[in-house]
């Protein structure tokens, strides 16, 4: 069964995180929802997210605090923001949204086809990204001669042969999501994630490659 990303909503009114929800609910994942500044920290420190939609005027903590706040732990610092705001007042303000760390910035009322694009492609990123680590934790394990894995009677060739198979797997999807990003003119965020992505994959490619017979004597070196 495919686990499911949590998208984390912050708005301190019911009615925005109802419409939220509704707009989301196609992506079929796990729709998280939070009031304040504070409850979205919170959350934060126990679960992981793909993707934050967080309203900008909240009372108390407001949107841009809740940032920087967000951005300065190390376990959430890498989690997209995307700043939703009612009120518009000039490249001023919105250029505070993005040097609080916001991927995006989005004035109300938004294109709910547009919002939606814009975080699946985050989404997917993400999926990419937990597939990745699974991928590289596998191959470690083996690496290290642990022997308690499902693997562990497989002859070399065969498990060098089906890792080679999970990692083309997933080399493809990623190949695929930047060809995506290509053509829908994605945000640069998007982008240059999708671009780390394909040079984590690409370390574990050789390193994968290295323990082919023949071709190298060293040990391999994982991307981490």
């Amino acid at each position: 069964m495919v686990q499911k990303a949590k998208i984390l909503l912050v708005d301190d009114r019911p009615e925005n995180l109802l419409a939220l929800e509704a707009i989301l609910s196609a992506l079929d994942q796990t729709l998280v929802r939070a009031s304040s500044g504070e409850e979205a920290l919170k959350a934060l420190l126990t679960d992981d997210f793909a993707v934050i939609l967080l309203d900008v005027q909240m009372p108390g903590m407001d949107g841009f605090e809740t940032a920087a706040h967000i951005k300065r732990r190390e376990r959430t610092r890498d989690i997209p923001i995307i700043f939703l705001t009612a009120i518009n007042h000039g490249p001023h303000h919105t250029f505070r949204g993005y040097a609080a760390g916001a991927v995006d910035y989005i004035s109300k009322p938004f294109d709910p086809w547009v919002l939606r694009a814009k975080v699946s492609v985050f989404v997917e990123l993400y999926m990419k990204n937990c597939k990745l680590r699974e991928q590289a934790a596998l191959l470690r394990l083996q690496l290290e001669g642990d022997g308690s894995g499902p693997d562990h009677d497989k002859e070399p060739a065969g498990l060098l042969a089906e890792l080679s198979a999970r990692l083309a797997a997933v080399e493809e999807q990623a190949e695929a999501l930047s060809k995506q990003l290509d053509d829908e003119s994605a945000d640069a965020a998007a982008v240059a994630t999708a671009a780390h992505l394909e040079r984590k994959l690409t370390g574990l490619r050789r390193a994968l490659d290295a323990l082919e017979p023949g071709t190298g004597s060293g040990p391999a070196t994982l991307p981490s």
